[in-house]
């Protein structure tokens, strides 16, 4: 019997009750319903935070952290209103209502941005981060400079350091892939991306848009052969049932970014600019040990599961892609400057 599993996959999956315990409690005591707000009957700036994560992300506990903060260093100069999980629409309904004003500040993944901000598909290039020091190098940098350049420059103000939306690995119900040769003519799902399609073609596996909510059903029915996520969305959506092996590729890292509408932004005074900005880049920060010390977790109770881990050979994949012209494509897409940025943190790729 199929069984119904619970929307929200790639970038807004849910997280293991007892770790999500462990890391919200230690962030802080959250409502899981309605609005995060309070009245803001003397606040200067009425403003709202929206995000397309699901509440018990660790990015939430965190923003909300941070907009209670603001509130007390600007002494209720400036009251946020935080509208977690989609509640004020979809991520394509919030980038327009930030861009207009109707939402001033908006968390989002890198791999959906890039559909309005071409260049933060960068971070998405295949096999490019290897681990998190190159990944933090890298969007700490240069990189992520012109990454948030090219944000304020498309109507957005990039407010703060990136957060981390995972590594994503392979999964498979019948073989670990180890190697390109594994994902010969391999029926792979895949998120609706020209980058994640791109990659798994160039790798030559047969990638399928599917929509997460219809995963778990898709594995079960060998409508596919296995699937990509990070181990969050492989555990929440309860994936461990369908698949037997998870190979360790790294193969997309993908940020979360944090947009500002520019009119709102710039109407701040400089003193409050500075408190806003000092405090969402500590909730990054904390956001990233979250992630990293829930990543860790998550792999013992996989583990546990059953869920047989391998770590894939990496350079050859990355030999795979630079034969196939993937990096020449993708390189001549994002620019010499862009690439060259990239390459100086995890090297030559073509």
């Amino acid at each position: 019997m199929n069984k119904a599993k619970p929307p929200g996959g790639d970038s807004s999956s849910t997280l293991p009750s007892a770790k999500r315990r462990t890391i919200l409690t230690a962030a802080a005591t959250l409502p899981l319903f309605t609005v995060w707000s309070r009245p803001a009957r003397a606040a200067e700036f009425n403003y709202k935070l929206a995000t397309g994560q699901s509440l018990d992300q660790p990015i939430n506990a965190r923003l909300k952290q941070a907009t209670d903060r603001i509130r007390e260093a600007t002494s209720g100069r400036i009251d946020i209103r935080f509208f977690p999980a989609s509640q004020l629409g979809s991520d394509t309904d919030l980038l327009t209502q930030v861009r207009s004003g109707g939402v001033e500040f908006l968390n989002i993944a890198g791999s959906v941005l890039s559909t309005v901000v071409p260049l933060a598909a960068i971070t998405n290039v295949g096999f490019a981060y290897s681990d998190y020091q190159q990944v933090w190098s890298s969007v700490d940098g240069e990189l992520g400079k012109l990454i948030r350049a090219q944000i304020d420059k498309s109507g957005f103000v990039s407010v703060s350091k990136a957060s981390d939306n995972s590594f994503r690995q392979i999964s498979s119900a019948t073989k670990p892939i180890k190697t390109p040769a594994d994902l010969q003519g391999y029926r792979i799902r895949v998120p609706v991306s020209p980058m994640f399609t791109s990659l798994f073609k160039s790798l030559g596996a047969n990638p399928t848009s599917i929509n997460f909510n219809e995963l778990y059903t898709a594995l079960q029915t060998k409508l596919v052969d296995g699937q990509e996520n990070g181990l969050v969305a492989i555990e929440s959506g309860k994936l461990y049932e369908v698949q037997k092996y998870i190979s360790q590729t790294n193969h997309i890292w993908d940020p979360f970014w944090l947009l500002g509408n520019r009119r709102a932004y710039a109407n701040l005074p400089d003193d409050l600019k500075k408190i806003v900005q000092r405090e969402f880049d500590r909730a990054s920060m904390e956001q990233r040990g979250d992630v990293e010390q829930l990543n860790r977790t998550l792999k013992e109770q996989l583990t546990k599961r059953g869920i047989i881990f391998d770590t894939a050979n990496r350079e050859s994949f990355r030999k795979a892609l630079s034969d196939a012209g993937f990096y020449k494509e993708w390189r001549d897409k994002f620019g010499a400057a862009p690439w060259a940025a990239l390459e100086a943190t995890v090297g030559k790729m073509s």
